[in-house]
């Protein structure tokens, strides 16, 4: 009888144990994106050649901070047309501002190396995949400006979607209101530690938008679809057991460009020099299993 009573016990003692195994599954494999920023990548211009800063501009490779995007898809082949292609991502928009637009205030804002985007690749359609395009919609990264002979730095916040409702935001402690819709182009700027602050608007479709194949599969104008080519397909088959991690490498090649006044190469706000280009310069999409 003691021997029973040993046993039951022991079998009462194990029963979290069994029950904790027994419900515990593996997670189901991801498609998982992140950003990285490359100074060193080719510049291109919205066919998807290389491009050199225009005559009478200057131009910096920004260090970034943070990146959102609107959309994104995979193609199948140079000529799939935008939208017909598998649709992984597809953010928040509002009628607020009266236009439809991309709503910031529900945008997911990360910095390079982190997850932008994780979900099951049983909701990725299964297919090989040459294209990637990504439709970027905010940048926020340090430059360098001059302002009466003295060199500083300071932050820039760049919005390059097609049309963004923006209530307010800061950088600093420099607050902007907004409460309303802003077309491509537009941007805030505030200077590191110290009291000043500029906002403006850079030319309608001035925005560098590389589409390597804008003469098969053309992105409509004023957006920022960026498309990049896989170095081979991405073939999903519906039948992974692994994750799929795409890592996104954009070119800040020379991104933010302006009108000079001073032909100086430095960025001088004050003086007049206006933003002409903040759009990134190249897509290199690759991915590991």
């Amino acid at each position: 009888m003691k021997k029973v009573y040993i046993l039951l016990i022991f079998f009462i003692a194990a029963l979290p144990f069994f029950s904790c195994s027994s419900d515990s599954a593996p997670e189901e494999p991801m498609l998982i994106i992140k950003f990285q920023f490359d100074e060193n990548q080719a510049r291109l211009n919205n066919l998807g050649q290389p491009s050199i800063v225009a005559s009478g501009n200057a131009a910096q490779s920004p260090i970034f901070n943070t990146i959102s995007a609107h959309y994104m898809e995979l193609a199948p082949n140079a000529f799939t047309q935008i939208g017909q292609g598998t649709v992984i991502y597809h953010a928040p928009e509002t009628n607020l501002g009266g236009a439809s637009a991309i709503d910031f205030d529900q945008s997911k804002i990360v910095s390079e190396g982190e997850t932008f985007l994780k979900i099951p690749l049983s909701q990725v359609t299964s297919g090989s995949y040459e294209w990637m395009r990504v439709s970027l919609s905010y940048q926020n990264y340090q430059i360098n400006i001059r302002h009466q002979n003295v060199d500083y730095t300071g932050t820039l916040a760049s919005f390059v979607g097609f049309n963004t409702y923006v209530s307010e935001f800061n950088i600093g402690n420099n607050i902007f209101q907004v409460n309303g819709n802003r077309a491509q182009g537009y941007w805030a700027f505030g200077l590191n530690n110290q009291p000043y602050s500029a906002s403006g608007q850079a030319p309608a479709n001035a925005t560098t938008v590389p589409n390597p194949i804008a003469t098969t599969s053309p992105i409509p104008q004023g957006s920022c679809v960026v498309t990049g080519k896989f170095a081979s397909n991405l073939v999903i088959n519906g039948n992974e057991t692994d994750d799929i991690e795409i890592k996104l490498s954009l070119s800040i090649n020379n991104s933010f460009e302006w009108q000079e006044v001073n032909a100086d190469g430095k960025f001088e706000p004050s003086i007049g020099e206006n933003v002409v280009d903040m759009g990134l310069r190249g897509l290199i999409p690759s991915y590991v299993r």
